[in-house]
Protein backbone atom coordinates (compact mmCIF):
# COMPACT_ATOMS: atom_id res chain seq x y z
CA UNK A 1 0.00 0.00 0.00
CA UNK A 2 0.72 3.72 -0.58
CA UNK A 3 -0.21 6.67 1.48
CA UNK A 4 -0.08 9.83 -0.02
CA UNK A 5 -1.04 13.09 1.35
CA UNK A 6 -1.73 16.21 -0.28
CA UNK A 7 -1.30 19.97 1.20
CA UNK A 8 -0.76 23.30 -0.13
CA UNK A 9 -4.43 24.24 -0.89
CA UNK A 10 -5.86 27.23 -0.52
CA UNK A 11 -6.95 30.37 -2.05
CA UNK A 12 -6.06 32.56 -4.18
CA UNK A 13 -6.95 35.47 -6.64
CA UNK A 14 -6.81 34.84 -10.37
CA UNK A 15 -3.23 35.45 -11.57
CA UNK A 16 -1.69 33.98 -8.54
CA UNK A 17 0.41 30.92 -7.71
CA UNK A 18 0.54 27.67 -5.00
CA UNK A 19 2.68 25.01 -5.17
CA UNK A 20 0.71 21.38 -3.84
CA UNK A 21 2.77 18.94 -2.32
CA UNK A 22 2.36 15.32 -1.68
CA UNK A 23 4.11 13.29 0.89
CA UNK A 24 3.87 9.23 0.33
CA UNK A 25 4.52 6.63 2.48
CA UNK A 26 4.33 2.95 2.83
CA UNK A 27 6.64 1.77 0.03
CA UNK A 28 9.43 3.06 -2.45
CA UNK A 29 8.37 6.34 -3.29
CA UNK A 30 10.84 6.01 -6.88
CA UNK A 31 8.91 2.68 -7.96
CA UNK A 32 5.85 4.45 -8.88
CA UNK A 33 4.67 6.58 -11.50
CA UNK A 34 2.86 10.03 -9.88
CA UNK A 35 -0.27 11.83 -11.40
CA UNK A 36 -2.23 14.92 -10.65
CA UNK A 37 -5.67 14.70 -11.30
CA UNK A 38 -8.85 17.61 -10.41
CA UNK A 39 -12.16 17.54 -9.86
CA UNK A 40 -14.16 20.83 -9.81
CA UNK A 41 -18.17 20.40 -8.60
CA UNK A 42 -20.55 18.66 -11.08
CA UNK A 43 -17.94 17.28 -13.28
CA UNK A 44 -15.71 14.38 -13.78
CA UNK A 45 -12.09 14.43 -12.57
CA UNK A 46 -9.53 14.81 -15.62
CA UNK A 47 -5.56 14.18 -15.73
CA UNK A 48 -3.67 17.10 -14.33
CA UNK A 49 -0.16 15.83 -15.14
CA UNK A 50 2.18 12.88 -14.28
CA UNK A 51 6.22 12.45 -14.16
CA UNK A 52 7.93 9.13 -14.65
CA UNK A 53 9.71 7.15 -11.91
CA UNK A 54 13.04 9.43 -12.25
CA UNK A 55 11.61 12.65 -13.04
CA UNK A 56 13.09 12.49 -16.63
CA UNK A 57 9.71 12.60 -18.29
CA UNK A 58 6.69 14.62 -17.43
CA UNK A 59 2.88 14.80 -18.93
CA UNK A 60 0.30 17.62 -18.92
CA UNK A 61 -3.44 18.17 -19.99
CA UNK A 62 -3.45 21.07 -22.98
CA UNK A 63 -5.34 23.28 -20.64
CA UNK A 64 -2.36 23.62 -18.19
CA UNK A 65 0.63 23.62 -20.14
CA UNK A 66 2.90 26.44 -19.35
CA UNK A 67 1.21 26.93 -15.89
CA UNK A 68 1.50 24.03 -14.11
CA UNK A 69 4.63 22.21 -13.34
CA UNK A 70 5.01 18.57 -11.89
CA UNK A 71 7.91 17.53 -10.26
CA UNK A 72 9.71 15.29 -7.66
CA UNK A 73 11.99 14.68 -5.36
CA UNK A 74 12.40 11.06 -4.29
CA UNK A 75 15.08 11.22 -1.44
CA UNK A 76 11.71 12.91 0.31
CA UNK A 77 9.09 10.78 -1.20
CA UNK A 78 7.90 13.87 -2.59
CA UNK A 79 5.92 15.18 -5.31
CA UNK A 80 5.04 18.74 -6.44
CA UNK A 81 2.53 20.74 -8.43
CA UNK A 82 3.80 23.79 -9.06
CA UNK A 83 0.66 26.12 -10.17
CA UNK A 84 0.97 29.78 -12.05
CA UNK A 85 -1.07 32.27 -13.97
CA UNK A 86 -4.15 30.55 -11.86
CA UNK A 87 -7.63 30.97 -13.68
CA UNK A 88 -10.71 30.59 -11.77
CA UNK A 89 -11.62 27.64 -13.83
CA UNK A 90 -8.65 25.78 -12.27
CA UNK A 91 -10.89 25.65 -9.17
CA UNK A 92 -11.65 21.91 -8.13
CA UNK A 93 -9.92 19.47 -5.62
CA UNK A 94 -6.74 18.41 -6.72
CA UNK A 95 -6.07 14.46 -6.13
CA UNK A 96 -2.19 13.66 -6.12
CA UNK A 97 -2.14 9.77 -7.24
CA UNK A 98 0.38 6.34 -8.03
CA UNK A 99 0.59 3.58 -10.28
CA UNK A 100 3.05 1.08 -11.23
CA UNK A 101 3.59 -0.15 -14.43
CA UNK A 102 5.74 1.45 -17.26
CA UNK A 103 5.67 5.73 -17.96
CA UNK A 104 3.23 6.39 -20.70
CA UNK A 105 2.53 10.00 -21.27
CA UNK A 106 -1.00 8.68 -23.13
CA UNK A 107 -1.71 7.37 -19.62
CA UNK A 108 -4.42 9.96 -18.35
CA UNK A 109 -7.42 7.85 -16.68
CA UNK A 110 -8.23 7.86 -13.51
CA UNK A 111 -8.94 4.35 -13.62
CA UNK A 112 -5.06 3.70 -14.33
CA UNK A 113 -4.26 4.73 -10.76
CA UNK A 114 -3.78 2.77 -8.11
CA UNK A 115 -3.48 5.19 -5.00
CA UNK A 116 -5.10 7.97 -4.24
CA UNK A 117 -5.06 11.09 -1.49
CA UNK A 118 -7.48 12.59 -0.17
CA UNK A 119 -7.45 15.76 -2.19
CA UNK A 120 -6.97 19.51 -1.39
CA UNK A 121 -8.95 22.41 -1.83
CA UNK A 122 -7.88 24.94 -4.74
CA UNK A 123 -10.26 28.02 -5.11
CA UNK A 124 -9.13 30.83 -7.66
CA UNK A 125 -11.30 33.83 -7.28
CA UNK A 126 -11.65 36.67 -10.17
Amino acid sequence: QVQLVESGGGSVQAGGSLRLSCAASGRTFSNYIMGWFRQAPGKDREFVGSISRSGSFTSYADFVKARFTVSRDNAKNTVYLQMNSLKPEDTAIYYCTARSGVYNSYVRQAREYDYWGQGTQVTVSS
